[in-house]
């Protein structure tokens, strides 16, 4: 089975300010795709947390089928 390490993009919107919080420019001019791999790498622990409690909601789901 192939885990996720991040839920899915479509099953929340996207809460970006108007202004990047890496170089402070406007996201709608230039590029900011280094600024996207340093705000990935920062949210990574966060993702893993969420995932982690998804995880044990589903075991303690399955678990209380089995009965």
């Amino acid at each position: 089975m192939n885990m996720r390490t991040r839920p899915p993009m479509a099953s929340k919107r996207l809460d970006l300010p108007y202004i990047c919080d890496i170089c402070g420019n406007a996201r709608s001019t230039g590029k900011h795709a280094r600024c996207s791999k340093l705000r990935q790498k920062r949210k990574d622990a966060t993702w893993a947390a969420i995932m982690a409690e998804q995880e044990a909601v589903r075991r303690l789901n399955k678990e209380a089928r089995r009965g």
